[in-house]
């Protein structure tokens, strides 16, 4: 059962503050209130990511407790996680915080089954002697500067278990068109997915509009990023001519022929989800290291 501070401060316009235990929040938690657009089955691709690439996380987790943060002014991805979860780890805690207490107030009636709501930011305000497994963090930090990302990272990489995954990224309004970031506790970004719905995807740099914030200022000739998603267009155009047997079959070959060059992370059982997984180091921003 978890305990939360009865108050938890103003509201207002906090900033990210240092990276800690959490212990601050009962002032007032940290970052700002978002839009709150949300729909039902929007983050689908990532939680399907998450159950599917660490599923041996959940699994092993000797305190399989994972946190969504700022679900926004409906909690349903919120609770769809924990449904997903669960068929994953049937034992699984999933929090769901948010800096608006009306928007936490409207989600307590979906609380239970090991699902709680409570508020809280960046700073992931959970019990003392509690970490996460995993922290979902979706569309939370495109309204930041750049250089504000590595301390959000930081602060909430800090509540995480030692082998915990911080996932973080955007979408669209319907969940069609994601890319996210995979990073570990130490606030380092291990890789960047990519993942669509192939029926309508015209070319593969469609996606860069949908980069999390720590990227999506590079998609410019000269950064490594900019560089992947003309590989990817190019790779697509060489499959052209399987489109008559699908997108499916063209993203297939098109992620294979990448592969060559490109630090490729996943095998065809997950590109088949219109996925693909690459090395952070291969698309990092050139010349900067993102750090708190």
């Amino acid at each position: 059962m978890f305990a939360y501070p009865a108050s938890m401060g103003t509201r207002g316009k906090p900033g990210i503050g240092a990276p800690g235990t959490g212990a601050g929040s009962r002032s007032r938690p940290a970052g700002v209130i978002t839009r709150g657009t949300t729909n039902a089955n929007r983050l689908r691709r990532v939680d399907r990511w998450l159950t599917g690439v660490h599923g041996r996380l959940l699994r092993t987790a000797a305190d399989p407790l994972v946190v969504d943060v700022g679900y926004g002014a409906s909690p349903v991805t919120t609770v769809e996680l924990s449904r997903r979860l669960r068929t994953v780890r049937t034992d699984v805690a999933v929090v769901g915080f948010e800096i608006d207490p009306e928007r936490v107030a409207a989600a307590l009636p979906y609380a239970g089954n090991g699902l709680t709501f409570a508020r809280g930011g960046f700073e992931v305000p959970l019990p003392a002697g509690r970490s996460a497994t995993a922290i979902r963090a979706f569309n939370v930090l495109r309204q930041y500067d750049e250089d504000a990302v590595p301390a959000a990272w930081a602060r909430m990489c800090a509540r995480l278990a030692p082998d915990g995954l911080l996932v973080e990224g955007t979408c669209d309004e319907l969940g069609r068109r994601a890319v996210w970031l995979g990073i570990g506790s130490d606030a380092r970004p291990r890789t960047v997915t990519f993942a669509a719905r192939l029926a309508g995807l015209g070319r593969p740099s469609e996606l860069a509009e949908r980069l999390p914030k720590a990227l999506i200022h590079r998609n410019v000739p000269g950064e490594p990023v900019h560089a992947f998603l003309t590989a990817f267009d190019r790779a697509w155009d060489l499959h052209a001519p399987l489109a008559a047997f699908g997108a499916r079959q063209r993203w297939l070959a098109a992620t294979a022929t990448l592969a060559r060059d490109w630090p490729v992370c996943d095998g065809p059982a997950r590109r088949r989800q219109g996925e693909v997984t690459v090395a952070w180091s291969a698309v990092a921003p050139s010349g900067r290291v993102l750090t708190p």
